[in-house]
């Protein structure tokens, strides 16, 4: 036996069993709790087992506990409870390897492999359930935006004006979203989908979008420059939420950001293009 790898082990249960713990006790939803309170006493179940096994005592590590509890506060219980699976690769290997010489180890092994197939996929997370709606307000502002944006800097060169004009539209368009989302939310009500909900997941998503998009323009005096770093702030913003979706919801995340970037900037190097021969052909300079 690697007393090491065990202890490892057995740290890790320990911290998990406080998680779960803190998360249960956090909950609203009594689904969720019951899934969150069973998978705690099962982690600590677990630990027991170590403690024969190593003759050791571990205190669960605050500042692990703390991390994942925020991540689920801040993105959801699906993201931060996946993600932490993400960490503990190879621990369902381990318990699968020693079940030979330890039979209680095979119990454990299958905990494992309930967590991670059953009991989190059946967690209702409202901000998962929701995706949909933060995706196609944020798509949209990013494909409306960096497209209008682009045009409108490569034919006025100046920054403050590129700014207003992008503020004007994210107000009107996120406006026009939520009011489209929820319609379209209220026809399919019978899937579960709050209608109020939905609009302001979508109207919020694309407001959000739009002051990261256009912050630049007000940074920087320079259109060129700004319309540079709307694009580093439009690539951060396609990276981190996807990197979520793909995370929460077990997808490929390169597939996922591959997309968006060919949508985002394929609208943009299209304005890009309009934008070039206003400026060239009508000089029109603010």
């Amino acid at each position: 036996m690697d007393m090491q790898r065990a202890l490892r082990q057995q740290q890790n249960e320990i911290d998990e069993h406080h998680i779960y713990k803190r998360l249960a006790q956090l909950e609203k939803d009594e689904h969720n709790k019951k899934i969150l309170s069973d998978i705690a006493e099962d982690e600590l179940h677990h630990y027991k087992f170590w403690v024969k096994i190593t003759k050791k005592e571990l205190a669960p590590r605050k500042w692990r506990v703390w991390y994942y509890t925020t991540m689920a506060k801040i993105f959801g219980l699906s993201f931060a409870l996946k993600l932490m699976e993400r960490g503990e690769e190879g621990a369902e290997e381990f318990y699968k390897r020693i079940a030979k010489e330890m039979p209680e180890a095979k119990s454990i092994y299958e905990d494992e492999v309930r967590h991670e197939k059953m009991l989190l996929n059946m967690l209702k997370d409202e901000k998962l359930e929701y995706a949909g709606a933060v995706v196609l307000g944020m798509n949209d502002a990013l494909v409306e935006l960096t497209g209008t944006l682009t045009g409108v800097a490569l034919a006025f060169n100046n920054a403050k004006y590129v700014g207003i004009t992008g503020v004007i539209m994210g107000i009107a368009a996120s406006l026009s979203m939520a009011g489209s989302a929820y319609l379209e939310a209220r026809e399919n009500a019978d899937k579960g989908i709050n209608p109020k909900k939905y609009a302001f997941y979508t109207g919020f998503s694309y407001i959000l979008t739009t002051i990261l998009v256009v912050l630049p323009f007000f940074l920087l005096d320079s259109a060129k420059m700004a319309l540079v770093a709307m694009f580093g702030t439009a690539a951060f913003v396609i990276v981190v939420y996807n990197y979520y979706i793909a995370v929460a919801r077990d997808e490929d995340f390169g597939k996922r950001v591959g997309e968006m970037f060919a949508i985002t900037f394929g609208v943009s190097l299209i304005s890009f293009v309009i934008g070039y021969f206003v400026n060239k052909y009508f000089g029109i300079e603010i």
